[in-house]
């Protein structure tokens, strides 16, 4: 009987333990954490962008824009791997520092838990304007195709005016 309370006693001051570790350590984040400046609703400061078609958020959220996509950074390919850098400095140029307007479709995240957002700046649709000027093509998954028909005349655009990733004499091409 002395055995078994002394596992229940070592059991309860393991969980006591472990319980007060967890609300220190949840406090400490909290406490690190900066204060998020309060903006109109759907408006958000970008603080880091990680390529053609994500950003990260003041609130530390990661956003994919949808119905786009820039080429990748990771890719061996050098041509792909042009573009995509291309892609990301645009990117930058854009949102980096700035307030965004943030606009959802059906989805709020995919599955990598990144918010699904259409995004706008200084009066710039920033999903359009990639397409657009050639910097990322169409790709939109149902249900978000709010806006299909819209990045579909941006990427036919693009290619008969040769911009971007449609531009035979890109310098990207020509590596």
């Amino acid at each position: 009987m002395e055995l078994r309370k002394k596992s229940i006693f070592t059991l309860l001051l393991t969980l006591l333990i472990v319980g007060i570790n967890l609300l220190w350590t949840g406090w400490k984040e909290k406490e690190k954490t900066p204060p998020v400046k309060e903006l109109p609703e759907g408006q958000y400061k970008v603080t880091r962008v990680i390529d053609g078609d994500t950003i990260v958020l003041e609130t530390g959220e990661k956003v994919r824009y949808i119905g786009i996509n820039s080429p990748e950074m990771n890719s061996k390919n050098k041509t792909t791997k042009c573009f995509a850098e291309k892609a990301s400095e645009k990117n930058k140029e854009l949102v980096e520092g700035k307030i965004v307007k943030l606009e959802k479709d059906i989805s709020e995240t995919d599955k990598y838990g990144r918010l699904l957002r259409y995004v706008f700046v200084d009066g710039i649709f920033v999903n359009e304007y990639l397409v657009r000027e050639g910097y990322a093509k169409v790709s939109t998954f149902p249900p978000d195709v709010a806006y299909q028909e819209t990045f579909l005349q941006a990427e036919r655009s693009a290619r008969e005016e040769k911009k971007g990733l449609w531009d035979e004499n890109d310098s990207c091409k020509n590596l």
